[in-house]
C-alpha cells in the first residue's frame, strides 16, 4: 500500500490584521484633516525617522497648554513617532490651522497628562488605558524651568 502525502497548500504570509488595515484606512483621511481647525483634538505631527532621516507625518491626539502641548501616548512609548521625537528631542505639530516648532520632547506620567485634558476626555483616555504622555515646549517659549501641565490654554 502506498502511503499518500497530504497536498501542499500554498504558503502565503499572514497580511495585515484588521487593525492594521483599518488604521491605514484611517490614516490617510486622518493626515489631511489632522491639525484643522475643524478637528480641535487632533493634531498632525512632523517628525524625522531616527534610523532613515525621512520625514513622517503622524496623526495624534493634542491639547494646547501654556508654553506647548501634551500628547497622550496611546500606543505607549515604544511607538516610532515617539522614540523619533524622543531622539530628536523637537518636531514641527500642526494644530488649529498653524505649525508650531517644538523642542524638548520628554515623557510624562498622568498626573501632568491627565490635568491638560476635560473630565470626559479623562475618562477615555483611562478607558483606552493611557498612562503616559508626551510634553512638547513651543520653542519660542523660555527653556528654563518646568512647564505647568494644568490650565490648557487655547481650549476650544
Amino acid at each position: 500500500m502506498k502511503a499518500t502525502l497530504p497536498a501542499q497548500s500554498r504558503s502565503r504570509r499572514p497580511g495585515p490584521s484588521l487593525l492594521t488595515r483599518a488604521l491605514h484606512l484611517f490614516n490617510a483621511p486622518a493626515v489631511r484633516l489632522a491639525g484643522s481647525r475643524y478637528l480641535p483634538i487632533w493634531a498632525l505631527l512632523r517628525h524625522r525617522g531616527r534610523r532613515s532621516g525621512r520625514t513622517f507625518a503622524t496623526p495624534v491626539a493634542a491639547r494646547r497648554i501654556a508654553g506647548g502641548f501634551i500628547v497622550p501616548l496611546a500606543w505607549g512609548e515604544n511607538a516610532d513617532w515617539c522614540r523619533n521625537v524622543l531622539a530628536s528631542g523637537d518636531c514641527v505639530i500642526r494644530w488649529a490651522g498653524a505649525e508650531h516648532h517644538v523642542e524638548g520632547a520628554t515623557v510624562v506620567g498622568p498626573d501632568e497628562g491627565m490635568a491638560a485634558f476635560r473630565s470626559f476626555e479623562r475618562r477615555s483616555l483611562r478607558a483606552f488605558g493611557v498612562k503616559r504622555f508626551m510634553l512638547l515646549r513651543d520653542r519660542a517659549a523660555a527653556p528654563s524651568g518646568p512647564m505647568p501641565a494644568g490650565g490648557a490654554s487655547g481650549d476650544p
